[in-house]
């Protein structure tokens, strides 16, 4: 299969060839000739698997097909982060190589005045955050009335990130008669609601299971004490020569923390969150792409939108609270078919977290113990069982259950150090539930 046999133009083809992409990945063999179709589309797949093309591409041959008449735009692609809007806009940028499009990009963190002008001079795609192109909206520097195709990218972590309100302030100014494209890692629950009442009869495409991990990614645990986990890092980026390591804290705090001892450690770091002004976030990441930084320590909002090619690891220096969140952390690495390896540091407080996660992925995740920074505390392999006392006597006669009389377990599960349910401490705020915005 070509992308040319899926119904694209020459110089859509010729585009995606310059970019070195010859035969589409499954979602995009999917998704294209859906979108083509004119029919709104609900698409998942895992994390790095080309799902930005699968819009991307038809999208620009149906604007093409009929030229712009006024000043856009057209097609409106809302993204939850900073870095993920980029990304989206840069894609565009490539594939319209050949083919007449105007596109601008509009996010939060950087002045606004310069994207006003922007928008001004007329355009066919905007992608912006949802925050950001309600503040250009309220300004009179957009309007809607020629919006001819909405994309939702990433839509459940716009909901996660508190923009609901938002997304639903936009759909309420946009015309009623638009294609509607819904593209994800994944889709909660929460998301198919939004979709019943957004999409018109949708083709549904899901290329993976939901939830799950790519199968080239290589994962395991790390068993270590949360005081020594700094450490360890230390330890495996210097004895592995690792140039180039994504870190995921759970804090913005905690970011700036393991970056300054990581400095101290002679290991070249920076920090990326929600607190770093715009600036700041992209300096880190073309410092951590060009091979300047070593390791990058990024919160969960980093774990969508951050596309660097043949990334070789990931490391969890703290366990996500919200398990889903794993897989879009380790999504950063494997991605586009390559291999990678994801690490995550537990301490025995973390137990639940890697329980929660096992459970979500369907998977087991080896554990691998380092000379020299054997936990205290060890985690459990799998949930304890409830024990029957009188199975347990009569195995070992103690009433112990272990089969090392007065002995300490194995392996003991650990109280549950995490919070339940809340999000408050990832990079980007509180939870969205509530209806806070978070700061993207």
């Amino acid at each position: 299969m070509s992308f040319s046999s899926l119904g694209l133009s020459e110089q859509l083809v010729r585009a995606t060839s310059d970019q070195g992409y010859d035969t589409p990945s499954p979602i995009q063999a999917q998704a294209i000739p859906a979108v083509l179709s004119g029919r709104d589309v609900m698409a998942a797949a895992q994390t790095g698997t080309g799902k930005t093309a699968g819009f991307t591409l038809p999208l620009l041959q149906r604007l093409g097909e009929n030229p712009r008449t006024g000043k856009g735009p057209r097609a409106l692609i809302l993204t939850p982060t900073r870095e993920l809007a980029a990304q989206v806009h840069d894609s565009v940028n490539l594939y319209s190589k050949y083919v007449p499009t105007k596109a601008a990009v509009v996010f939060g963190g950087v002045k606004i005045n310069p994207q006003m002008m922007k928008l001004r001079k007329g355009l066919d795609v905007l992608v912006a955050t949802p925050g950001r192109l309600m503040d250009l909206y309220q300004q009179n520097a957009v309007r809607f009335n020629e919006v001819e195709i909405l994309v939702l990218d990433e839509a459940d972590r716009m909901l996660d990130m508190g923009f609901i309100r938002d997304i639903r302030k936009i759909l309420a100014l946009l015309p009623a008669k638009r294609q509607n494209l819904l593209f994800s890692a994944t889709f909660s629950n929460d998301i198919r609601k939004l979709a019943e009442g957004l999409l018109d009869n949708p083709v549904q495409v899901e290329v993976a299971a939901r939830n799950t991990t790519a199968e080239k990614v290589k994962q395991s645990v790390y068993p270590v004490d949360q005081s020594q986990k700094t450490a360890l890092l230390s330890k495996l980026v210097r004895d592995n020569s690792w140039d180039q390591v994504l870190v995921f804290t759970r804090t913005k705090h905690g970011a700036n923390r393991l970056t300054q001892k990581l400095e101290k450690d002679g290991i070249t770091a920076a920090a990326i969150h929600g607190n770093k002004s715009q600036g700041a976030r992209t300096r880190a990441l073309a410092d951590f792409k060009a091979g300047e930084v070593r390791v990058l320590v990024a919160t969960d909002i980093a774990a969508r939108g951050l596309d660097i090619k043949q990334l070789p690891q990931v490391v969890n220096f703290e366990l996500p609270n919200v398990p889903e969140d794993y897989v879009h952390r380790i999504g950063r690495t494997g991605r586009a078919g390559e291999s990678g390896h994801a690490l995550s540091l537990v301490s025995a407080d973390e137990g639940k977290l890697l329980a929660g996660i096992e459970k979500l992925i369907k998977k087991q995740l080896p554990r691998k113990e380092v000379e020299g920074f054997e936990p205290k505390n060890n985690l459990p392999i799998k949930p304890k069982a409830k024990a029957d006392p009188s199975r347990a006597r009569n195995r070992n006669g103690n009433g112990g259950g272990n089969g090392r009389p007065g002995g300490k377990p194995k392996s003991f599960g650990a109280k549950p150090g995490g919070r339940s349910g809340g999000r408050s401490q990832n990079g980007g705020g509180n939870r969205g539930r509530s209806g806070q915005r978070q700061s993207a």
